[in-house]
């Protein structure tokens, strides 16, 4: 007997209702081999995730995992019910970090559609949803919108008139959220790998990250499977040879966490990505390309109560195949260079004197 009934092939555009709500299934138990992973996936150096000892300086139980590694892990969550079958993931906004995640930690998802516009041809549309993700305790490790082009699966399905959220176009520095207990007068410098804190970086000022990391076909495809991530796009080269670029996309999230590993040189101090402003990935990567990137400070910001942390706000420019001396971004026509991959706006925790 031959049955396709159990089987899902995910959700297309004309399935989605503004206000539906997903919970999302196998919450997953993070371990010291995910922190341990994810550095041999990015070689990231910042000293608060690699070490228990820097950890507990600053007051915290040990060593919390990578922020982005919750990202990976939180959005892999969503994949099978809202990205599925994704032409491509455009866009965040009002990302925030909640509580940190430690090794023992179990992570679950759930998601709440905002918008939905279907594309002039009728071919797909882009779906708005707000995700959060929570710890096996119900508290928020990470609260964030995206927006995702995804396939219709009948281009003639009618589907309702458009509904396009409004986004907030930064996070506000009041509504970072600084760990409980972290205390910064123990901060060691030399240990962290840098002498610049946050009064040492003035807005406008820019930052070539210098070193590049070619990316493998191997490298995202071990990340989509370790984040459980199932997108298509991602993982069946078979399929990707009909689409437009005639081969598998990487992980968009990949390439987010190589700039931010790339950043270590002239931001290691910034020893948490705190929240997301805005972000796009402005062009596909694939296996083989090199990946640098440069940063623009572009706004510092106290925070309330604190005077051992401020908030350094940063746009990160990731350029495939395309050093960034020359700082690859948009033009004067308002169009990106077309090396850049990558265009995110983010606010970093960086210790003060």
């Amino acid at each position: 007997m031959t049955s396709k009934g159990k089987t899902s092939t995910g959700n297309f555009f004309e399935d989605f209702r503004i206000g539906q709500e997903i919970r999302h299934a196998t919450p997953r138990t993070l371990t010291e081999a995910d922190a341990a992973l994810n550095i041999g996936l990015y070689g990231s150096r910042f000293a608060i995730n690699s070490s228990d000892v820097f950890a507990r300086s600053l007051g915290l139980p040990r060593a919390p995992l990578d922020d982005l590694l919750v990202f990976h892990v939180v959005i892999g969550k969503t994949v099978p019910d809202i990205s599925l079958n994704a032409v491509a993931n455009l866009g965040y906004a009002e990302f925030r970090w909640g509580v940190p995640v430690y090794p023992g930690d179990t992570v679950s998802a759930h998601s709440t559609v905002l918008g939905l516009r279907e594309n002039s041809n009728r071919a797909s549309g882009v779906v708005w949803v707000r995700s959060i993700g929570a710890n096996q305790n119900g508290e928020m490790v990470l609260d964030y919108v995206r927006w995702v082009m995804v396939h219709k699966r009948d281009h003639e399905a009618a589907v309702g008139a458009p509904v396009v959220p409004k986004t907030a176009s930064s996070v506000q520095p009041a509504e970072l959220i600084v760990p409980v207990n972290l205390t910064l007068a123990a901060y060691d410098d030399v240990a962290a790998g840098s002498p610049y804190r946050w009064e040492d970086y003035e807005a406008g000022e820019r930052i070539d990250h210098v070193s590049g990391i070619t990316l493998e076909d191997s490298d995202h495809m071990f990340s989509t499977r370790l984040y459980q991530n199932t997108a298509r796009v991602h993982f069946d080269a078979f399929a990707g040879k009909n689409t437009r670029f005639g081969r598998r996309l990487a992980y968009g999230g990949h390439v987010i966490s190589l700039a931010r590993a790339l950043s270590f040189n002239g931001l290691a101090n910034g020893f948490r990505v705190a929240a997301i402003n805005a972000g796009s990935h402005v062009a596909p990567t694939f296996g083989g390309d090199t990946i640098y990137a440069w940063s623009e400070v572009l706004e510092k910001a106290p925070l309330p109560g604190r005077a051992d942390v401020g908030g350094l706000r940063v746009r990160t420019i990731a350029a495939k195949d395309c050093p960034c001396d020359s700082w690859p971004g948009k033009q004067a026509d308002g169009k990106y260079h077309p090396a850049v991959v990558l265009d995110l706006d983010y606010w970093l925790l960086m210790p003060r004197r």
